[in-house]
């Protein structure tokens, strides 16, 4: 059994920002976030996140029935931090793993093996340590040849000698609680900074060993936004390096971006400047791109993007969209669609083997199969008050330059007139011409004096 404890009392000044520093965002999720999800195939039995600085607005933004928020109202240092469990898991005879809510690239491999070798040594702590070449501003960790820690030096207490070790504290722990619990009362705050460091508890428990992460980029902090984009590019190459392994082409990898949420299918293809962000699924045989955005969206098989953007909407196979197409607002479109340049659909269904080749806006639209969309039609769907839906039936065409004015249903294989305001509802197999007559002047010549 295993309790989970995430800091995220800090403000973060370094990031110069009002926002609290664990949610600012890394690849479309917060920090912290991202920290809980590493988390989440340990299966903790309480998920603890320690708040502080805009303490309301972190819950806010983290609001979550299986989550616990612990205020620590004056950030006193880590140790401190961690007395504020005491009340919270009196009697609590498991492990409590502690992680910081800026340091949000571990892997869940990395978190089962501190907490495997915690368990199978029977440590009264464990913790996580790295090999890194700039050390500066970490806490240096002294072990033994068996990796038993002998002693743990923050870098401001540092000696020049000790600081030439490079094994430094990741801040990650795992400790046997009721060991910790009975050392936390007693800390003492003996340093530069005055504060509670839980560095004092680790050497206070009992046996304590050390776990080593190969990739140091693992345990890089976030204090400033350097560090943020730093760590964005990491993500980016771990997530790149996956999906290339997987069968995906990415053409000019450096740029393109692709959230770590996103799911791509074998022979999809990415081109240059486009990127997926959200919940975005990608099938088989797709081309996207290029300078394409497509966000929280499902495209089939054998789609095409170009130059476009596509959010909260459904494309399904064989569909061409683009180029300089808006796909949003929960648009779905079809099986072997054609949405081409400069179209807009804004809540809008698309029927198979539908075409809006050119120039057009369809917004709270329904279409049938086989419709053919004019170049330049619209639904006019706003009255300034409320939006209406529009209806048209299978194989129905509209002529260039329509005004479809909702609410309104065309029937089935309704053709309109080019340049047509349709005002009234449209039965089956109709012509609808809605145009003012064509007048004709011989002779005509502006008089001048």
């Amino acid at each position: 059994m295993v309790v989970v404890a995430i800091l995220a009392a800090g403000r973060g000044t370094r990031m110069k920002s009002h926002l609290p520093k664990v949610l600012h965002s890394l690849g479309g999720r917060s920090l912290v976030e991202r920290v809980l999800d590493s988390v989440e195939p340990l299966s903790p039995s309480r998920r603890m996140v320690i708040v502080g600085y805009q303490a309301q607005e972190v819950k806010s933004a983290m609001h979550s029935p299986r989550l616990e928020f612990v205020e620590q109202t004056v950030q006193m240092g880590t140790g401190h931090a961690i007395q504020q469990l005491l009340p919270h898991l009196e009697g609590y005879t498991g492990d409590l793993l502690v992680l910081n809510g800026d340091v949000p690239l571990l892997r869940t491999q990395t978190l089962q093996q501190l907490w495997q070798t915690h368990q199978e040594n029977h440590n009264a702590a464990t913790i996580l340590t790295s090999h890194i070449p700039e050390p500066k501003g970490y806490g240096r960790v002294f072990c033994n040849s068996e990796n038993v820690v002998q002693q743990i030096v923050e870098d401001k207490d540092c000696t020049a000698a000790q600081r030439q070790n490079r094994r430094i504290n990741a801040g990650v722990y795992c400790f046997r609680w009721q060991d910790l619990a009975e050392v936390l009362p007693h800390l003492q705050a003996n340093n530069t900074q005055q504060e509670y460091y839980l560095t004092d508890a680790v050497t206070q428990v009992g046996k304590v060993m050390a776990v080593d992460v190969e990739d140091y980029q693992e345990i890089l902090g976030i204090n400033d936004r350097l560090q943020l984009a730093t760590a964005y590019d990491i993500l980016q190459r771990r997530v790149k390096e996956k999906w290339m392994r997987a069968g995906v082409t990415l053409i000019d990898p450096n740029s393109i971006t692709i959230d770590d949420t996103v799911e791509l299918q074998p022979d999809v293809i990415i081109e240059p400047q486009t990127h997926l962000r959200g919940n975005t699924t990608i099938q088989t045989g797709s081309r996207i791109g290029p300078g394409s955005l497509i966000e929280n969206s499902q495209l089939g098989e054998n789609v095409t993007v170009q130059y476009s953007v596509v959010t909260d909407s459904i494309v399904q196979t064989g569909t061409r969209i683009g180029p300089y197409a808006h796909l949003r607002g929960h648009a779905q479109v079809g099986a072997n669609c054609r949405v081409g340049n400069f179209v807009e659909l804004k809540n809008t269904q698309l029927g198979d083997r539908t075409n809006v080749a050119h120039l057009s806006y369809l917004g709270d639209t329904t279409t049938g199969n086989q419709v053919n969309i004019g170049a330049g039609t619209i639904t006019a769907n706003y009255d300034g008050v409320k939006k209406h839906p529009t209806k048209i039936g299978d194989r129905t065409k509209t002529g260039s330059n329509s005004v479809l004015v909702a609410p309104i249903t065309l029937g089935d294989d309704v053709y309109v007139a080019a340049g047509s305001t349709v005002t009234e509802d449209v039965p089956d197999d109709s012509l609808v011409i809605a145009r003012s007559r064509q007048v004709v002047k011989p002779g005509w010549q502006q008089k001048t004096q």
